[in-house]
């Protein structure tokens, strides 16, 4: 059994996203503790709320996290945490982030009711580990204002539109990112959590 960090930054709702990733199979730690970081066998980078707070909250353990994920260890971000992978965000100001994938973080149009909250599907354009087993147009749970926008199209996984048409998962070698959260999105969302534990174990 796999031992999954859910890395705590003081933002996130950690206890379900435990719960989940526990429900899929793993053994699970919250910490911000390094030595947990490095003994785990993959990250979760969780988070809901605003970027700078939490790349300030991150930064302590941002060169090993971005370390271990360049060393091969399976990194999912969720939600904000997906958008913790990207170069930047635009949000409340240009705030740096770990640029495990390359390009920004943008707002969703304000041509559309903020923040994008419930059930929308998921348009899978190509085939990947972390999406094995999910239905293309699957429905999942979204909170959030901020979408990615990555410079190749090749870390696209999966689209979703919201006034505009958005990447919802991205995936580059053994990082992942989810806009939606899989511990809200029912038996989706447990796949999308099972096929990262078993990613973990290889």
């Amino acid at each position: 059994m796999p031992t999954v960090s859910i890395v705590d930054y003081g933002v996130g709702n950690l206890r379900s996203v435990k719960k989940a990733l526990e429900r899929a199979g793993a053994k699970t730690v919250i910490t911000s503790d390094q030595k947990d970081l490095k003994r785990s066998n993959a990250i979760i980078l969780p988070g809901v709320g605003a970027f700078r707070e939490a790349m300030k909250n991150l930064l302590p353990m941002a060169e090993l996290l971005k370390q271990l994920a360049k060393d091969g260890a399976p990194t999912l971000g969720i939600c904000l945490g997906l958008q913790l992978l990207f170069t930047r965000s635009l949000e409340g100001g240009k705030t740096r982030g770990l640029d495990l994938i390359e390009g920004d973080v943008v707002s969703l149009p304000d041509t559309v009711k903020l923040p994008h909250i419930g059930w929308n599907s998921v348009k899978i354009t190509r085939e990947c580990s972390i999406l094995k087993g999910v239905p293309n147009l699957s429905y999942v749970y979204f909170v959030h204002s901020y979408v990615p926008c990555p410079v190749s199209r090749k870390d696209d996984v999966a689209y979703t539109r919201y006034g505009v048409e958005f990447p919802s998962v991205v995936a580059k070698a053994n990082i992942f990112g989810t806009q939606f959260h899989p511990e809200k999105s029912s038996k989706v969302g447990l796949t999308i959590l099972e096929n990262f534990v078993s990613i973990s174990k290889r």
